[in-house]
């Protein structure tokens, strides 16, 4: 799996907040996706920490991550 050539893409509105941030990105061909993700086709990692652990979410578990974060589901409380 290579994803050295990924295009990583951050918020424009995360601005300066100390980094917490996450980065996504589109997997455009079969060998930027894991084998066990085949189907995956966007990748997610922290911005603070680039050669970490990368999630990876097919189409339909990425738009129920996008409908979650909007619904404020993840905020911190």
């Amino acid at each position: 799996m290579d994803l050295s050539t990924l295009k990583w893409r951050k918020s424009s509105l995360s601005g300066n907040n100390g980094g917490d941030c996450i980065e996504a990105a589109a997997l455009e061909n079969a060998s930027q996706r894991p084998a066990h993700k085949q189907d995956a086709t966007v990748a997610l990692r922290d911005s603070k920490d680039p050669s970490g652990p990368v999630l990876f979410f097919n189409d339909s578990e990425w738009a129920a991550f996008l409908d979650g974060a909007k619904a404020s589901e993840f905020d911190q409380r």
